[in-house]
């Protein structure tokens, strides 16, 4: 049985649909895209039909290039006032007929996770996920996975993630609106820790930056695990205005000229490169690409700087690590203005699954390791495609030709860790 999960990120100004397959502890891109998203503002659903069709024609496309059809995903879901509350919980292991103990089962795992997060929480709030911190065995041993060790009793520590209701339910509403089971939610800023999670994170106190198209976040972590979550509404798309500003062009123009022709910090600009465009009166006019990146830094630093308050402001330990991601921190010369702005402990993501080599990926393709994380906790084999569709992806009779720009049919290895 083949292992497959596609997860879904609803952005702004792009959905990213993400399909990868687990194979001998590598995760491998079978597919991905993203289409320009139409009905999504600062990340919360305001046109539903507009917003329907975008994910209709990213799961399509996708479709297309695998040649079955999608049907269960992974959803990442807004974390506008998302909270983080640290919980306990525990229960007896029944021993086993000769009364010793058992051995401790996934559904013991599950049982003991549903009733931390059970918890008080706010009525108008809706649990996301419970990220466990470790667990003790009998009141002495503590283990990052229980699974399969002898027991009596079995505790644990954990983050319960919770959003309000109408975060999550505006995001299933829509993806089950074209026919699609949400197998599992969770929050970008966990999908983005689990797409760069490295060893040495398990042991620092550091912050995630993902700068979308309308929004920021800003994501603290604990020994690799979410405790906190900011969002300022500035991003991407604040650029593309002050381009169109200054220079009277209309979005789309202005966003070309930020992504294929300014670069980060001035620093390497060049004083005699061009770049011709018609502007709002259809005038052909020359924009220096000094001049350009001057006004696309001026605003990574406003955003950068706006997100390094917001760090101290969600916490007074010293941070041990910063990195940054999303769409704009593919901009050339972006790490740079990292350390210009943030110091020498930030740094860029780097996304290490080849073939979706952009930090615009990072929370979905995250997600998925997240959810396979979970999976394994729980000792579960899972996937999200039939056994029927998994035999048409081996036979590859369905694939269509692709050019070299899609990720499809390569086979590319992303060990994550154990």
């Amino acid at each position: 049985m083949k292992h497959i999960y596609t997860s879904i990120d609803i952005g702004t100004d792009a959905i990213k649909v993400v399909v990868c397959e687990l194979y001998q502890n590598k995760l491998n891109l079978l597919a991905a895209s993203c289409m320009p998203s139409k009905g999504i503002k600062k990340g919360l659903i305001t046109d539903v039909e507009a917003a329907r069709m975008s994910l209709r024609k990213a799961i399509q496309e996708v479709e297309a290039m695998l040649g079955i059809k999608i049907r269960q995903v992974l959803a990442s879901v807004p974390s506008y006032y998302a909270d983080f509350k640290l919980v306990s919980s525990t229960i007896a292991i029944e021993p086993t007929i000769d009364d010793e103990p058992a051995e401790i089962e996934g559904k013991d795992i599950s049982i003991l996770l549903k009733k931390a997060s059970y918890q008080k929480r706010h009525p108008n709030d809706e649990l996301v996920t419970t990220v466990p911190i470790d667990f003790k065995i009998d009141h002495r041993l503590v283990v990052k996975s229980p699974l399969g060790l002898p027991a009596s009793v079995l505790e644990v520590r954990a983050v319960a993630v919770t959003t309000p209701k109408k975060n999550i339910y505006s995001v299933l509403s829509l993806i089950e609106g074209i026919g699609l089971q949400v197998k599992d939610i969770s929050l970008n800023g966990i999908g983005d820790m689990y797409a760069f999670k490295n060893k040495e994170m398990d042991n620092k106190v550091g912050a995630i930056i993902n700068i979308g198209s309308e929004t920021t976040s800003i994501s603290l972590y604990n020994k690799g695990i979410i405790v906190k979550n900011s969002v300022i509404g500035l991003g991407g798309k604040n650029i593309d205005n002050d381009l169109s500003y200054i220079y009277k062009l209309n979005g789309t123009v202005a966003k070309t000229v930020k992504e294929n022709f300014a670069l980060a910090h001035k620093r390497f600009a060049s004083a005699s490169d061009v770049y011709e465009v018609a502007n709002h009166n259809q005038e052909t006019i020359k924009i220096k690409q000094l001049e350009a990146s001057e006004v696309v830094m001026a605003r990574l630093e406003e955003i950068l700087g706006q997100a390094r308050k917001e760090i101290h402001a969600l916490t007074n330990h010293e941070i041990d690590y910063i990195l940054v991601t999303g769409g704009v921190s593919n901009m050339t010369n972006f790490d740079v203005l990292v350390k210009t702005i943030l110091g020498k402990k930030a740094m860029l993501g780097n996304m290490k699954l080849i073939g979706v080599r952009n930090n615009r990926y990072s929370s979905s393709v995250g997600n998925i390791v997240y959810y396979i994380s979970k999976l394994k906790l729980l000792g579960i084999r899972d996937t999200m495609v039939s056994e029927d569709d998994s035999l048409e992806l081996s036979s590859g009779k369905n694939l269509v030709n692709v050019n070299n720009e899609s990720m499809l049919g390569k086979v590319f290895g992303y060990f994550f860790n154990e």
